[in-house]
């Protein structure tokens, strides 16, 4: 979440007006995360989220996203619904960025997850895997691993080298690797593909939200688990694995959701993808991030450990 596009206080008030909600008490910036702009919004009925999707959202991509979490609700996930105003419509039109208004989930996002949290966090994931079992919708990834080198390509020919001498080979190499290596015969669904410690919300060790579905999509199952793995069990800045945190995630899922033979022996290369992954749009974000842009930029380094832990630590999923 983050804040591209500034809204008044009138403008909300007036937002608000489409729906029953309640009037405006007050509306606060989010800062956290790089894709949208969202507020908080807090009514005399109730406490929303107000989010205006941005440059990584296409607005032809949002009915997929609404039925998705509408399924995944009805499944009883813990999952926020996008509310709709008084003629039953959902997607709206604010300060020319298709918004939404969402409902606010109680609970706090960790950012040193204990164990108890992650197989917590583990058995939700495989939770929300056992719902959309059934679900028919589907989105193709805008950041799959076809698209990788791409993306690198846009990061500029010596932008790369810039954050950390040396990057440009590396990732180069990676890519190689990953375009040999990766799997193509896993099964496929839809995924989370996005869910870092600030996208659960908890209570204690119970979760009480999965949030910031945008970048779901159609793709290798146990590709969420390794992106999952990637986000959860290293320090911030990716130079410390927790082991017993790394454990207690795929235990919880394999509970819920039993990890396959040839699930586990791709998740190291699925995991090496991951982290790719992240580091080269933590990269163009990093790069590109407008200057008076109220959003926390994230350092594309930490995956850049993430990613080196993986390659030379292919045997920590054969628990």
């Amino acid at each position: 979440m983050a804040v591209y596009t500034k809204v008044s206080a009138e403008e909300i008030e007036d937002f608000l007006t489409r729906f029953d909600v309640g009037t405006l008490v007050s509306a606060k910036g989010i800062a956290e995360g790089v894709e949208n702009s969202n507020y908080l919004i807090e009514t005399t009925q109730d406490r929303f989220i107000l989010t205006l999707y941005e440059k990584r959202v296409d607005p032809n991509d949002l009915p997929f996203f609404i039925t998705m979490l509408d399924h995944l609700a009805d499944k009883n996930c813990p999952v926020p619904p996008m509310i709709s105003d008084r003629v039953g419509i959902k997607i709206q039109k604010l300060c020319g960025k298709s918004a939404c208004l969402i409902k606010f989930l109680p609970g706090i996002s960790v950012t040193t997850p204990t164990p108890l949290q992650a197989r917590a966090t583990g058995k939700a994931l495989g939770e929300m895997h056992n719902a959309l079992t059934d679900f028919t919708g589907k989105r193709a990834n805008s950041m799959d691993h076809d698209t990788w080198r791409e993306l690198a390509t846009d990061c500029g020919p010596n932008e790369l080298d810039a954050i950390a001498p040396g990057l440009q080979v590396v990732v180069d190499e990676e890519l190689d690797h990953l375009d040999q290596n990766w799997p193509g015969e896993l099964p496929i669904s839809v995924i989370h593909a996005d869910l870092f410690p600030d996208n659960v919300l908890m209570l204690d060790d119970q979760v009480t939200g999965l949030i910031d579905f945008y970048f779901s999509c159609t793709d290798i199952r146990a590709y969420d688990v390794a992106v999952t793995h990637a986000a959860w069990c290293f320090s911030e800045d990716g130079e410390k694995f927790d082991a017993a945190v790394s454990e207690a995630l795929i235990t919880g899922y394999d509970e819920i959701f039993h990890l396959s033979a040839e699930d586990r022996a791709a998740l190291p290369v699925l995991a090496r993808g991951a982290s790719l992954r992240f580091m080269l749009t933590r990269a163009y974000d990093w790069i590109n991030t407008p200057a008076d842009a109220l959003v926390t930029r994230k350092d594309p380094m930490a995956f850049l450990n993430r990613l080196k832990f993986y390659q030379e630590n292919p045997d920590i999923f054969q628990i």
